[in-house]
């Protein structure tokens, strides 16, 4: 594959960069007619919840979930890995346990070899296969740019589902993996990123949020999600909403892949995070002396990004024990959830 194209040069955008805005999304979705009463239907889309969730019965629910993007790496082997991982993620930010999967795939076949594509169906599998299932059938395309995913089905109990909409008052906020994936993604673009960085981004993106799985186990855990395209604060803000809560995020204790600050401080950053905070920063409260590198660290795009947990004070020495034993070395607290309207108040604690 020598002769083959840089993949991130087939795409405008990569990764959970490339999702629509928050805005834009929103205005989209105002116009979708009502879906009409489904007592099975356990979530749906009124909070924006990572998967959708029906009841089968007393004891099983389906959990299931879409997510495809365009490559945020070259190594169409790790492309596939990435994106994976990603799909996966929805699965266990319910809670659930993941039970098969499904391929979605577009690619540009006049310009990409046979081998690389065989390549990123390749590093989907892997992760599949570490996951415990299969990937059992899908769809594919002649696209323009080439796309990459996954329809994730899984199963959980339904008294144990581990909702966006849970979150509760004197909760505290819990960040499983560190941020500044979409500054790495945009310093591969500019040959800016160290191989330490590199390490650090596919190490990230590729280590499965499976630990979700078992936070239901733990009393006091409330509320669950990934963090991916909106960044820290629009998937908080989310949280807000469909709790009815005001969320605060301690942004020095947000924390940071290596490398990432100094990223940030030359001016690196993705589109995105500057479409991130045009959509949702005036639900957003700032210190008035933070540098807009940080702003736009706490609006990067985190592709196979880390869980978000709002669990009550008395979990929390159980959650970061569970979870840097499960390899997230990184997990720390990054705010807390409050009575008030649902907006997200940032300080540096």
């Amino acid at each position: 594959m020598s002769s083959s194209p840089r993949l991130t040069s087939l795409a405008h955008g990569g990764g959970c960069g490339c999702k629509l805005s928050p805005e834009v999304l929103r205005d989209i979705l105002s116009r979708m007619p009502a879906a009409g009463a489904f007592p099975q239907l356990l979530v749906g889309t009124e909070t924006s919840d990572d998967a959708a969730v029906w009841r089968l019965n007393d004891s099983q629910a389906l959990v299931a979930t879409t997510d495809f993007f365009t490559p945020v790496v070259d190594d169409p082997f790790d492309f596939g890995r990435i994106a994976a991982t990603n799909a996966l993620s929805d699965i266990y930010a319910m809670g659930a346990s993941p039970i098969f999967a499904l391929a979605i795939v577009g690619m540009p076949v006049s310009v990409m070899p046979v081998e690389m594509i065989q390549a990123i169906l390749a590093g989907g599998a892997s992760v599949c296969a570490a996951a415990g299932i299969p990937i059992a059938g899908g769809h594919s395309i002649d696209s323009a740019e080439p796309i990459y995913g996954l329809v994730a089905l899984g199963l959980v109990h339904p008294d144990r589902l581990l909702k966006n909409s849970g979150a509760r008052a004197g909760d505290r906020l819990i960040l499983t993996k560190a941020l500044g994936v979409g500054v790495y993604s945009a310093a591969l673009k500019q040959d800016r990123l160290s191989e330490e960085g590199y390490a650090a981004l596919i190490a990230s993106t590729t280590r499965l949020n499976a630990v979700g799985a078992r936070l239901s186990d733990i009393t006091g855990v409330h509320a669950v999600t990934d963090v991916t395209g909106f960044g820290l604060l629009g998937h908080t803000l989310e949280m807000a909403r469909g709790a009815g809560l005001s969320a605060e995020i301690w942004a020095d204790q947000a924390p940071l892949h290596p490398g990432v600050e100094a990223l940030a401080r030359a001016g690196v950053r993705t589109g995105a995070a500057v479409r991130n905070w045009a959509s949702y920063g005036a639900d957003v409260d700032l210190p008035a002396e933070m540098d807009l590198w940080r702003r736009d660290i706490l609006c990067d795009p985190q592709t196979s990004g880390g869980l978000l947990i709002s669990a009550a004070p008395e979990a929390e020495e159980h959650i970061l024990s569970l979870t840097r034993s499960a390899g997230f070395e990184a997990t720390c607290i990054v705010g807390r959830m409050e009575a008030g309207a649902a907006r997200v108040r940032v300080t540096a604690r």
